[in-house]
């Protein structure tokens, strides 16, 4: 898929007619009437011949739906995807070319048959209004957009030196929703939910389509690669997507080659980090004075180690480089670009070294009625993925005890593990390649048809190794082969492919009527294959993990092996039709047919329609004398998408193992049976989706903003049911049962409250509101009066955090509400009826909420989401601040709940001896360790200067600073509130669980970015 963006940068292009002799004079003319600008040919005079051209903007980028009228015939037509137009005229006669946002331009047609035409921005016009969005399988204008899309551009990025595409929008599009439950550890990715949780066990993230691959790979993508990023936020523009769209789609287009002379683009950054904030500790000393006082029943080991400053690298530094190189003609364009990055994390051991290729070719023939598209992209990376934990282990630790033995060798016990020593005595990487490819060729079948055909492959590959030493503390400790060492080998492989052809038809009928559709078909196969192995026993560490049958298990059946392999299949038939009535009337219709492997066999096909229209009010007579309106359109769109089962296989009956016995021959045989129930009626989740949205430009296009309201609901969920033995062979079901909901308003602003000469000032914003529920979880066969979700893990058998029970909210703490202590110290907490209680006496039953002295105690889903970015100009400084934040949510604070809780052996928090200074008794969960989480975060400030130079050779320089996370605000006391998960259900990713902050998170960083960018 071939996706312009449509990108202004400045307001003085005019337009360029390329390849046109001057007005020719003819002299039988010569006296009489003359040739002269503005006047028009006779009729009759000259025969009609095909005038083609292209119409690109400023940057030469091709402009997609501008309209091309012939002033003397009356016949029009519009711009392709490509940014070309074919029309009949005359030598002599007027071509008046125009689009939003741009000055109208009139041509006079000369001798030559091709003109190419550059257009400038109209004067006062905001650049936002006149971007080109990405909606899948092609593009639009933003003005004649009919459903919700979000869209970013380079201009809106952030400047932090991203880890993951993501990072460069986060708090930038309303309704998305991104949070870094790692922190900033190197190897970590980004949580992403838009518009709330759609589903229980599904997919939860939104389909990437990256340069028109479905389902691409985050990893291929660097910083200066990307040209935009579109957000399909609504059902009515996501459906063209199906069963993958479900929780919306993130399209990502790269930087494209162009014609034009050869030029060289080399960008760098250095980043340093330094703890932000780490978790409240006492000290060595510290706790040896409680300890004398009494208040601690520990032991002094004369010591005094820091072992949370132990893991922290404190010479980090992360680089990345980048150059890249364009150019070409209109027939042959190219970019590529090389990438190097180094991240190294805040904790020792824990980095990513990685090299990306990237190129992009362009190639025109057929007279221009052919074009083909490649896209190559490969990156080869090296993961630490030895540090980056055991914080909570180390933070917790008597602080007197030491890391080592007094002759200086590791300290070693059975009650926790020397995190400090596993640093030097153990590895573990991960190496991987990850490539993909991707054609696209474009034909021009006749005025306003055309053809394509895209087809991509996605192949990832990696390799696992770990060993850990004779000496080390894994090796010393194990009781089957002690000093023995441990070495694992693992490899995983995936290939994703794609095959997309479609057609697309573009005409304008009687001037006033313009159509545009789209029909494709979509073919797409994943498999994925993977190999583990581990042994221990081993004689020497001379071999590490590339010797591995060495090891003495293997030879006692003791060594671990095994090997899987999985696929899927998915096929469909799309359409999409655009009309257009005059520019004020707008409409688009989608459906989609669907097939999916995963599915059961009476369900294997879906339908995923959608429809949506604008109103282009200011195109109406009545708002011409309304000065401070420049543009008002009136959206609405309702659209259905799916969501498929995250497992293959999962309808039909399959086959486990049932363990070894000994059969008549005397040898021990492995046993298989069913080890799953088939359900051939499974089918795919529906979500069903309306949205209205309003779109404004106002104060002479000074001001502009859209406002979404929306309302989603998710019906056949997926998930797994107890059934009755018999007549079922196994006890549970994957089937549909159940619905979930949101709803919430989203808002976009961006005002122009200062532009001089030399001094500019603009400000963005957004702002979302959300509202979760689970509408039901049964249905007459199944019955299910609740669900739990949110392990709160740690020391003693606490539970989950959240009971979701039918018509209740999404992310509800539901536990015991604090009354206060006894005397003692023994905790109080409310019952029913609102008398206080000794623990004992509380009714924990779900089961009839009329008996049960549980309650909901709070909620860990944020009901507010917001950000305001401040972008200064000064002559050729710049300046960027931007600020965001979440209100309206609760977090559970399980540190506090452990470890500042006497009952705990080693270390302690020193709000221990205030805050929680009354607790004599066990833990406990309730809502006395519910906090708010609400926060403002100073996300990123960067200063910039850019250098002029006055010669051919360096075309633009720029340097800038950046800081980022300086500063939050907030009540909350616990870890950063930012790296709490703040979406799903509850459900445990990547060891988080929403509203959970973990004991031993990775730390909250400070980090500052030195950045250089040039042209050539």
């Amino acid at each position: 898929m071939k996706i312009n963006l449509l990108k202004i940068t400045g307001l003085s292009a005019a337009i360029v007619l390329l390849n046109s002799p001057a007005f020719s004079m003819n002299s039988e003319w010569k006296g009489t009437r003359g040739f002269l600008n503005g006047h028009v040919r006779k009729e009759g005079v000259q025969a009609q011949k095909n005038v083609t051209g292209t119409v690109v903007d400023d940057s030469g980028l091709p402009v997609p739906g501008a309209g091309i009228k012939n002033q003397t015939t009356g016949k029009a037509t519009v711009t392709d995807g490509n940014g070309k137009f074919s029309i009949e005229a005359s030598e002599g006669q007027v071509l008046r070319i125009s689009y939003i946002g741009y000055d109208t331009q009139d041509i006079t047609v000369g001798q030559s048959s091709v003109i190419n035409v550059k257009l400038a921005v109209a004067k006062n016009t905001n650049l936002k209004e006149v971007t080109v969005v990405a909606v899948g399988y092609g593009t639009q204008g933003i003005k004649e957009t009919t459903s919700a899309v979000g869209h970013a551009g380079i201009e809106d990025f952030r400047q932090s030196g991203s880890r993951n595409p993501l990072d460069l929008i986060q708090g930038k599009i309303a309704g998305l929703n991104l949070t870094r439950p790692g922190g900033s550890n190197p190897n970590s990715g980004v949580s992403v939910q838009l518009r709330g949780s759609v589903t229980v066990t599904g997919s939860r993230s939104p389909l990437f389509v990256i340069d028109g691959i479905p389902g691409g790979n985050p990893d291929l993508l660097q910083q200066d690669d990307i040209a935009s990023i579109d957000v399909l936020k609504d059902g009515s523009g996501a459906a063209i997507y199906g069963t993958s769209a479900n929780a919306g789609v993130i399209l990502i287009t790269t930087k494209k080659g162009k014609a034009g002379p050869g030029v060289f683009e080399y960008s760098s950054y250095l980043r340093k980090e330094y703890i932000q904030k780490r978790p409240d500790y006492l000290t060595a000393d510290e706790y040896r004075q409680k300890i004398a006082s009494g208040q601690i029943k520990q032991q002094d080991f004369g010591s005094s180690t820091d072992f949370y400053n132990d893991l922290i690298n404190h010479d980090n530094l992360s680089q990345n480089h980048n150059l890249s190189f364009s150019g070409g003609t209109e027939k042959t364009n190219y970019r590529a670009s090389l990438n190097y990055r180094n991240l190294e994390g805040i904790a020792k051991q824990n980095g990513r070294e990685e090299y990306t290729l990237r190129l992009n070719v362009n190639q025109r023939g057929l007279d221009d009625r052919l074009n083909i598209q490649m896209n190559l992209v490969t990156n080869f990376n090296k993961a630490n993925l030895l540090g980056g934990g055991g914080w909570e282990s180390e933070s917790a630790k008597n602080p007197t005890l030491s890391n080592f033995n007094p002759d200086g060798s590791y300290r070693f016990d059975l009650t926790s593990t020397n995190e400090y020593a596993r640093l030097f005595q153990e590895t573990s990487y991960r190496k991987q390649q990850t490539t993909s490819g991707d054609v696209k060729a474009d034909l021009d079948i006749f005025k306003g048809l055309k053809a394509s055909i895209f087809g991509s492959v996605v192949r990832n590959s990696y390799l696992d190794g770990q060993y850990r030493l004779k000496a080390s503390e894994n090796s010393v400790e194990n009781t089957d082969f002690p000093g023995g060492g441990y070495a694992y080998r693992g490899n995983f492989l995936s290939q994703a492919y794609a095959v997309e052809p479609t057609l697309n038809y573009t005409n304008t009928f009687a001037q006033k009527h313009n159509i545009t559709a789209l029909a494709g078909y979509s073919y797409r196969y994943y498999m994925e294959e993977r190999a583990d192995m581990s042994n221990r026993g081993f004689i020497n560490d001379l071999f590490h993990e590339d010797n591995i049958s060495q090891g003495a298990a293997l030879g006692v059946g003791k060594a671990t092996m095994s090997s899987g392999k999985n696929d899927n299949t998915l096929i469909a038939f799309f359409g999409r039709v655009n009309y257009a009535f005059d520019n004020k009337y707008l409409v688009q219709f989608i459906l989609r047919r669907e097939g999916s492997s995963r599915f059961g066999a009476n369900n294997k096909w879906g339908n995923f329609p959608a429809v949506s229209a604008g109103w282009n009010i200011t195109e109406e007579g009545f708002m011409k004398n309304i000065s401070f309106v420049n543009y008002l359109k009136l959206r609405a769109g309702y659209g259905v998408t799916g969501n498929a089962p995250t497992s293959n296989n999962v309808s039909r009956v399959t086959l486990g193992g049932g363990g070894k016995y000994l059969y008549p021959d005397g040898n021990y045989y492995e046993t298989y049976g069913p080890d799953r129930n088939p359900n051939p009626n499974l089918r795919w989740e529906r979500k069903q989706e309306a949205n209205i949205g309003l779109d404004f430009t106002l104060l002479n296009s000074r001001l502009t903003g859209s406002i979404d309201v929306f309302k989603r609901t998710t019906k056949d969920l997926l998930d797994s049911y107890t059934t009755p033995q018999p007549p079922y062979v196994r006890d549970n079901l994957q089937t549909n049962v159940g619905q979930i909901s949101s709803k919430g308003i989203e808002l976009g602003l961006s005002y122009l409250v200062i532009k001089n000469n030399d001094f500019s000032w603009n400000m963005d914003a957004t702002a979302s509101t959300l509202s979760n529920r689970l509408d039901s979880y049964s249905n007459d066969v199944f019955k299910v009066k609740f669900i739990t979700r949110g392990g709160i893990g740690g020391a003693g058998d606490l539970g989950d955090a959240f009971t979701l029970f039918e018509g209740g909210k999404i992310g509800e703490f539901f536990g015991k509400r604090f009354a206060g202590f006894t005397p003692e110290g023994k905790w109080l907490f409310y019952n029913r009826n609102g008398e206080k209680v000794l623990n004992g006496q509380i009714n924990t039953s779900r089961n009839d909420l009329n008996q049960s002295d549980l309650a909901v105690i709070g909620n860990a889903v944020p009901k507010y989401y917001a950000s305001w970015t401040n972008s200064f100009t000064y002559k050729n400084f710049d300046l960027r601040i931007f600020l965001r934040g979440k209100f309206g949510f609760d977090v559970l604070n399980t540190t506090a709940l452990t470890y500042a809780n006497r009952t705990w052996s080693g270390n302690l928090l020193r709000s221990t001896f205030d805050k929680y200074n009354d607790i004599n008794d066990t833990y406990m969960f309730s809502d006395y360790y519910l906090e708010s989480g609400s926060f403002v975060k100073l996300d990123e400030v960067t200063l910039g200067y850019n250098f002029k130079f006055k010669n051919k050779y360096i075309r633009n320089l720029r340097l800038y600073a950046t800081g980022q996370n300086l500063g939050t605000i907030t009540g909350y006391t616990g870890n950063d509130p930012d790296f709490v998960q703040d979406n799903g259900i509850g459900n445990e990713i990547d060891g988080k669980s929403l509203g959970i902050d973990t004991r031993g998170p990775y730390p909250s960083t400070r980090s500052f970015v030195i950045g250089l960018n040039v042209g050539f």
